[in-house]
């Protein structure tokens, strides 16, 4: 079993800065994919940003040079820059677990963004 906190959301200002945090804790296999996802009020929920267990990383193209996403041992960090009023939406950090047999997938509870003046 996995679990996932994100903090890190709040309101910011279009320009402005915010930097989401997920902690993990549980076990994670040696194959896994760490992401963000955002969901806009009326919207279905959307890629933002992955990185996997081997390093590569993959980003919407909405958010392309202005987020990054890390990952240390047990936390996965989103860090957003520039951003914009289309920004606003809930964010949720996800484990997707690999193994031979199945896939996992884990969500967090999700935390708020947003963006206005």
């Amino acid at each position: 079993q996995v679990q996932l906190v994100e903090s890190g959301g709040g309101l910011v200002q279009p320009g402005g800065s915010l930097r989401l945090s997920c902690a993990t804790s549980g076990s994670l296999s040696s194959r896994n994919v760490m992401g963000w996802y955002r969901q806009a009020p009326g919207k279905q929920r959307e890629l933002v940003a992955t990185s996997t267990s081997a390093g590569t990383t993959n980003y919407a193209d909405s958010v392309q040079g202005r987020f990054t996403i890390d990952r240390a041992k047990n936390t996965v960090t989103l860090q957003m820059n520039s951003l914009k009023p289309e920004d606003t939406a809930v964010y949720y950090c996800k484990a997707q677990i690999l193994t031979p047999w199945t896939t996992l997938d884990y969500w967090g509870q999700g935390t708020q963004v947003t963006v206005s003046s």
